[in-house]
Formats: structure tokens, sequence, C-alpha cells
């Protein structure tokens, strides 16, 4: 797919990796399209990136309104819609059974699974909606890309994972019946599985916590760059042949129990 003039519509594009990957989007040429809750941010980070091709709108990725607004308002901005990546999400950590023998909050679980799975449902449904009225290009016939975000913890969950693992693991198993879907469209869908990712947040803890969260990355030895999930990202976009597969990013690593 050709990169430069396409557009991208980035959730959570506002921090973390969704940042990372707006700010590699936008490098490449693509309108950029952030969808996020944080509005004084959001419309810092389009200053940033650039008043002309990139836009900011307020959106719940649960809500369907919500959504469908945002989509309206990106579609009035740039026309076609060829790239959805799917960062939006949160990472409680809870035990299923406290200290004091107490069971995890269910509200807590149930949040988490509809901002991470249902959330990045919702978003890649109505997207692909609209992928499928738009014309096909290239040698390839295709109409768009959709990248969710998943985890290692969605296939080695630590404790206290309970809910983020069970959202990332309900994203991996998306992928391919999702692809499978919508490939008569010529609409693609691959995940990212990240591993410990240095961003912000992390890169804020002390150096002693980084040292214990990279401990058994094999190689390179060392926290993940969010530019380089966002390499990743471009890398699918262009390589129109990887369909339906989820791509773990993560040095090697497998996550022990805790």
């Amino acid at each position: 797919m050709n990169l430069e003039g396409a557009t991208a519509i980035v959730t959570g594009g506002c921090s973390g990796l969704g940042h990372a990957t707006a700010i590699k989007l936008r490098e490449a040429g693509l309108n950029v399209a952030l969808f996020d809750l944080n509005e004084d941010l959001g419309n810092q980070r389009v200053s940033e990136l650039g008043t002309a091709n990139t836009i900011f709108c307020q959106v719940d990725v649960r809500d369907e309104k919500s959504v469908t607004q945002a989509l309206d308002q990106v579609s009035a901005e740039f026309g076609d819609i060829h790239l959805l990546v799917n960062c939006a999400g949160i990472a409680p950590a809870k035990r299923l059974l406290d200290r004091d023998g107490q069971p995890a909050p269910l509200e807590s679980f149930q949040k988490t699974i509809d901002i991470n799975l249902v959330g990045s449902f919702n978003v890649a449904r109505l997207v692909a909606a609209r992928m499928a009225l738009q014309n096909p290009q290239g040698e390839a016939n295709e109409r768009g890309l959709i990248v969710n975000t998943a985890s290692i913890a969605g296939y080695e969950g630590q404790i206290g994972q309970t809910a983020y693992a069970a959202s990332k693991g309900g994203i991996i198993g998306l992928t391919l019946p999702m692809a499978r879907d919508l490939a008569p469209l010529g609409i693609r869908v691959n995940t990212i599985a990240p591993g410990v990712m240095g961003t912000p947040m992390v890169v804020a803890m002390p150096e002693k916590v980084q040292d214990a969260l990279t401990a058994n990355v094999q190689f390179p030895k060392r926290l993940g760059l969010p530019a380089e999930f966002a390499k990743l990202v471009i890398h699918m976009m262009d390589n129109t042949y990887m369909n339906g597969e989820t791509v773990r990013l993560d040095g090697a690593m497998r996550m022990p129990p805790k």
C-alpha cells in the first residue's frame, strides 16, 4: 500500500505506543487522526505533529456513537481511511483473590475487557465498514489494513494479570478470523504482541525496576523501543502479503509468573 498521502487512525494515539506510532506515520507522509480521551494532550499532539495533516478526536472506543462521529470527522477531513492502529488500552493488576481472600472486583475485570478487547473490536468493525466502500488500490486491490495491539501477556500472563491477559489473549484470538472475514474485501488484519516496552511511564521507573523487567529478555537485553513498534506497523502496511498474523516483539522474552 502506498504510504504517502494515506490516512491512518491511531487509538490511544496521544501517549505510549500510540504516540510513537503517530510520529512514525507522520514521518512516512500519512495523515493521522488521533483517537483519545485527553483533549488537552490531544491538541498538544496535533500542534507537535502538524496541524495540516493531523487531527484529534475525543473518542471512547467502547461507544459506537463516539467512534462513528469521529470517523465522520476523519472522512470529512482526509477522505478514505487506509490504516487503523488500535493502541488504546489499560493494564490494571489485581490478583484473583487478595491477601484477605477477597475476590477481585468484577467491575475491574469487565472494564479491562471492555476497553482493551471490546473497544478494539468496536473500532475495527466500524472502520472496516468504511474501508469496504473504498476503491481498491495497487496490484493487490487492497482497501485497508487493521493492526491491533495484544501483548505477550496474552500468551504468558503473570500473577495479577487475569484481566489484562484475558483481554490481550482475546485480541490474539480475533486476528485470524477477522482477517478471514475481511479478506474478500481486500482488507488485511494483523496484530502486534509487544513485550516490555520503554514507554515514558516505564522509563520513569527506578533503574532497579527496569532491570527486573528486562531480566528475561534474551537479546538485545533492554526495553523495547516504542519506535520499534511503530516501525513494525509501517512494515505491515508496506508488506501486502502479511495478513492474519500475530507478531511478538519482545527480544525472545518469555514472561515468568511474576
